[in-house]
């Protein structure tokens, strides 16, 4: 594992015992017993700096060695990877490197190897010195203690309990609400970061709920992108997305008109200045309808200058009862009372946290389960900063304690989460990617390296380290965010211990003294400033990842030998090209998205030898012409591209490869389709059906039954399919070849047929006792009971199956039961049921623990308009915390079962 710590000391530890045992560099004369020697000497200083890690204070002294010894494992690395290049080829077949057997080859490698193990030994030894003459193996520094374990089993559980929210709510409604006026309002909550703001502001839009036409809620950030920000309220007021408007005055004239008429809210989340509001108000028609806007802001001055008539409301801090609430909540859980052993601590670490509710989190999360001696430790280590005023440092000390008792692996992830720019919206999937290419995620027996690294996410999401954006119907945390305080504090962090460079400012400049390890540039690229050259960075020669969001690129790419990250966001109608790609031969991870942008891939994917991720971005509009060398690519795991994509025959060589989304059933070969049969090691496949209705009837048969082929080929090898993706966005294609699919891809946990239609349930689903999500669209059930074997009962059967999209396109005849046996549906939290007329019936038991309901009733494909009722026994349902969505739903003979529902 790499880490922010100790660099790639263990990497390249770990590279070095390869060449000792690779006959064709331990046959070396002399070679092998320095490379013995010189492993011996780096595991000793790699265990001083674990050791050193541990510790809470370093001095001056300790804090140079340190550094030098990290910046020295890079530096090492960076000569193990040059000489494994130049010396041998990848042999696609066996994974090794092939052996050199030509002799003056030979002697050149024997040559270049001794002086770089020379060098390296030279180095290493005048290291070690220093660390004998500075006796740093004795050091002990004088506030080391004892880490402290913060495990907690269910503080995401508890997250979401506010407190103190509710008399802030009910003043800011109104504030907003209280004298009916007809004339628009605008509000602004004003305080410094970490008190709520966003939760309060978030709180009342939901208390608002109900009360507007159409409503909005949008962050901005320091220097935000306007046009982004506006196209983003476009969409949440429309409800649709991806649209492309152009310029700004457009889009404001666009929000205009379409808010004319309307009454809407809009909360604008987190101003930073008030000329980012004078242009955002320009949307916002005056039209007597009773609209309301409210802002959030840490500057006053900015919050007068949104409000209107003195509509500004001042954060508080909580108060003592409320901040005990919330700590206590945390710790011992909802309703639980404080020990008396621990009342006394736990005032004084209170008073410290200033009613700063993050703060509070933060230390909540070292508290739960420890002793009193682990208390006091917690409450002597805050000093007495908060008993005063908090201020930004203040909350910096305390996240810095949080963040010192986190293991060293979280320590490394939660700093990478700096190269993401402030209020970004983060997918777990892309982010867990990064961490593996960057060797962050360790092996673990028996695990896949993908779990291991989600474990790591859904940890720092547990320790309250980053906020949850979206969650699914399983409790998984898909996306997340970065809170301002807790970003500018590990960007601090990461700028001290040279992990990641951000240019977030054209004017910004790296020192030419420091070696560049990881970059991210997060600045709005224009024609004066936009363009970022290497005069800026200095050298990238030892640069690992690179991202660039929204913001022009013009590195060389000859200089990024090293690179194993590149992640790309750019401004629309940008031109980027990676001519010269095929020199990053430790190349893991490539994502490139943007909007109407253009590039050059003038790469010899042949030659990126360690390729391990190829992610193009599925919101990258253009279709993407891969090169054919792609197929050459023995490392790679993960292969990400837009529908629309076209990609080289072959494909089958590819037999890393862990993920394939989306492939075009319509535009590849049905040779590629045929050999998707063949990569055994796949986790995660998309196939994006799109065109394929406009294709002839035989030869969109050959593609159908290609692909049902190769499932069954990867069913019946040791392939572990975990999600299936048949999706379409607008031509839902006919395909009953897939309904006797056999044998099941029985290692299945996600299912989305919801891109082809199917004559029934297909019975093989029967087989998937792992599935918890499945999406599925068929012509007709049997409407049959619990105890058959067929239709419905399929589904009811399913042991671990949490969410359920089912689609009927005919109405049945009968109705289809639901039963109230103990076994049917039993872990089915989410179901969304689609049918021409409600003919469903839910017994008494049924579904026991359904938490949401969407019911959807349409003829012909099309929602109807009225005429239909409730299904037959809703009121059975468990009534404990369900949501239900009713979409078109009216009654007629049905009032007694909508008044029994709505009574719940």
């Amino acid at each position: 594992m790499a880490s922010s710590s100790s660099g790639v000391m263990n990497s390249h530890l770990t590279k070095l015992a390869t060449l000792i045992r690779e006959e064709c560099y331990s046959k070396l004369k002399g070679v092998r017993n320095e490379v013995v020697s010189l492993e011996g000497e780096l595991r000793s200083m790699e265990a001083l700096l674990e050791k050193l890690a541990c510790m809470d204070e370093l001095d001056v002294q300790v804090k140079e060695w340190r550094d030098q010894v990290r910046e020295m494992s890079y530096d090492i690395e960076d000569c193990i990877d040059d000489f494994v290049h130049r010396l041998g080829k990848y042999d696609v077949r066996s994974g090794l490197i092939k052996k050199t057997t030509e002799l003056p080859r030979k002697l050149r490698a024997r040559h270049q190897i001794a002086k770089k193990i020379e060098e390296i030994k030279n180095h290493v030894k005048e290291v070690n010195e220093r660390r004998m003459r500075y006796k740093l193996d004795e050091y002990t520094s004088k506030s080391s203690c004892e880490p402290i374990d913060p495990r907690v089993v269910t503080i995401y559980a508890n997250t979401a309990d506010l407190v103190g929210i509710d008399i802030p709510r009910d003043e800011v409604v109104k504030l907003l609400m209280g004298d009916d006026e007809q004339q628009l309002k605008v509000a602004s909550i004003v305080g410094f970061g970490g008190l709520g703001k966003t939760t309060l502001a978030n709180e009342v839009y939901r208390k608002l709920d109900g009360h507007f036409h159409c409503r909005a809620f949008v962050s901005v950030s320091q220097r935000p992108d306007i046009t982004r920000l506006m196209s983003k309220v476009l969409s949440e007021l429309t409800g649709q997305y991806n649209l492309h408007i152009g310029e700004l005055d457009n889009l404001l004239k666009v929000i205009r008109e379409y808010l004319q008429d309307k009454r809407y809210f809009i909360v604008i989340d987190d101003l930073w200045d008030s000329s980012a509001w004078n242009v955002i108000r320009c949307a916002f028609p005056e039209n007597n309808h009773g609209s309301r806007v409210l802002t959030t802001t840490r500057i006053y001055s900015v919050a007068i200058s949104c409000c209107s008539n003195k509509k500004e409301y001042n954060m508080s801090p909580l108060g003592e009862v409320d901040s005990r609430r919330l700590l206590f909540s945390r710790i011992f859980g909802t309703g639980e009372a404080c020990s008396e052993v621990f009342e006394e601590i736990s005032g004084d670490i209170l008073k410290r946290c200033g009613g700063l509710p993050l703060a509070i989190m933060s230390i909540s999360s070292l508290l739960a389960g420890q002793s009193k001696t682990k208390w006091e430790y917690v409450r002597n280590s805050l000093g007495s900063m908060f008993e005063r005023n908090p201020t930004l440092e203040d909350m910096k000390h305390i996240l810095d304690f949080s963040y010192r008792n986190l293991p060293q692996h979280l320590k490394t992830c939660l700093l990478y989460l700096s190269i993401y720019p402030e209020d970004h919206t983060i997918e777990r999937n892309g982010l867990v990617r990064q961490w593996m290419a960057e060797c962050f995620v360790s092996r673990t027996h028996g695990l896949d390296s993908e779990d291991v690294a989600q474990s790591y996410f859904n940890e720092l999401i547990n320790r309250s380290m980053i906020q949850p954006v979206q969650v699914d119907y399983n409790d998984e945390v898909l996306s997340c965010r970065v809170h301002d305080i807790m970003l500018d504090f590990i960007r601090s962090k990461s700028a001290e211990e040279n992990f990641i460079v951000v240019l977030d400012h054209p004017q910004v400049v790296v020192g030419a003294h420091k070696k560049i390890h990881r970059v991210s540039v997060q600045y709005d690229a224009d024609e004066e400033h936009g363009i970022i050259s290497t005069t800026i960075l200095g050298s990238l020669s030892q640069v690992r990842s690179i991202a660039v969001f929204r913001s022009s690129f013009r590195p060389s790419l000859l200089e990024l030998k090293h690179l194993r990250v590149l992640h790309l966001e750019l401004p629309m109608r940008e031109v980027m090209d990676l001519t010269g790609i095929c020199g990053l031969s430790l190349l893991r991870y490539l994502q490139i998205r943007g909007y109407y942008a253009c590039f050059k891939l003038g790469m010899k994917i042949r030659q990126l030898l360690h390729l391990e991720t190829f992610d193009l971005g599925e919101s990258f509009v253009p279709r993407i012409a891969i090169p054919s060398d792609i197929v050459h690519l023995p490392c790679l795991l993960h292969l990400v591209i837009p529908c629309g994509t076209t990609l080289p025959d072959g494909i089958g060589s590819l037999k890393s490869l862990r993920t394939l989304t989306s492939l075009d059933l319509a535009l590849n070969s049905v040779n590629n389709i045929e050999c998707l049969g063949e990569l055994t090691n796949l986790r995660h496949l998309g196939v994006h059906l799109g065109d394929i209705g406009l294709l002839a009837d035989a030869d969109v048969a050959r593609r159908l039954d290609a692909l049902c082929s190769s499932l069954e080929s990867l069913s019946r090898s040791s392939s572990c399919l975990r999600s299936l993706d048949l999706d379409s966005h607008f031509i839902l294609v006919s395909f009953d070849r897939l309904s006797d699919l056999c044998p099941s891809p029985r290692h299945l946990r996600r299912l989305n047929l919801y891109g082809c239609r199917l004559p029934r349930i297909p019975r093989w689903i029967s087989q998937l006792h792992d599935l918890y999500s499945l999406v599925l669209l068929v012509r007709e059930v049997v409407p049959i009971e619990f105890e058959g074997d067929d239709g419905i009962c399929i589904l009811a059967k399913l042991p671990s199956l949490v969410q359920l999209d089912l689609g009927i396109r005919e109405c049945p005849e009968e109705r289809i039961v639901v039963s109230g046996a103990g076994t049917a549906f039993r872990a089915l939290r989410d179901l969304t049921f689609s049918c021409p007329k409600p003919r469903r019936a839910f017994l008494v038991g049924a579904m026991p623990r359904l938490q949401r309901l969407d019911l959807r009733f349409y003829v012909n494909g099309w929602e109807q308009q009225g005429g239909t009722c409730l299904p037959v026994g809703i009121e059975n349902l468990p009534s404990s915390g369900l949501k239900v969505h009713l979409v078109n739903v009216f009654t007629d003979s049905g009032s007694q079962d909508v008044d029994n529902f709505l009574k719940r």
